[in-house]
């Protein structure tokens, strides 16, 4: 598995503006092969911002990075640079391949083995 996320530092003021780009987008995410899941999370206010992370897992990084290079990619952020001007700096990119993985009802998986 890989969660791939990226963190936003959205001014003070511009939180509804940010999230009504993301609430309003069309996502084709459900429809790539090897996607899991998605989440936008608010996380906390500073001085000068407000700290948000778009969270996606797939089943592998090989899934990630052929949506990244795919037409479904291209589409979804077309519109990105558009945004900017609500966030300071760039997105911080950070993957990661889930190792274990403890689940509800107790049992625990080990999914990459360590290096």
């Amino acid at each position: 598995m890989f969660i791939a996320m990226n963190r936003f530092k959205v001014e003070i003021g511009s939180e509804k503006a940010f999230e009504d780009v993301w609430l309003s987008r069309e996502s084709h995410l459900h429809k790539e092969p090897g996607f899991v899941t998605f989440h936008l999370l608010r996380g906390p206010r500073r001085d000068d911002h407000v700290l948000y992370s778009s969270h996606t897992m797939w089943r592998s990084y090989g899934d990630f990075d052929a949506w990244t290079k795919s037409e479904s990619f291209r589409k979804a952020h077309a519109g990105a640079g558009g945004s900017k001007k609500l966030y300071l700096g760039h997105p911080e990119f950070e993957g990661f391949e889930v190792i274990q993985e403890v689940r509800q009802d107790g049992s625990v998986h080990t999914l990459v083995a360590a290096e």
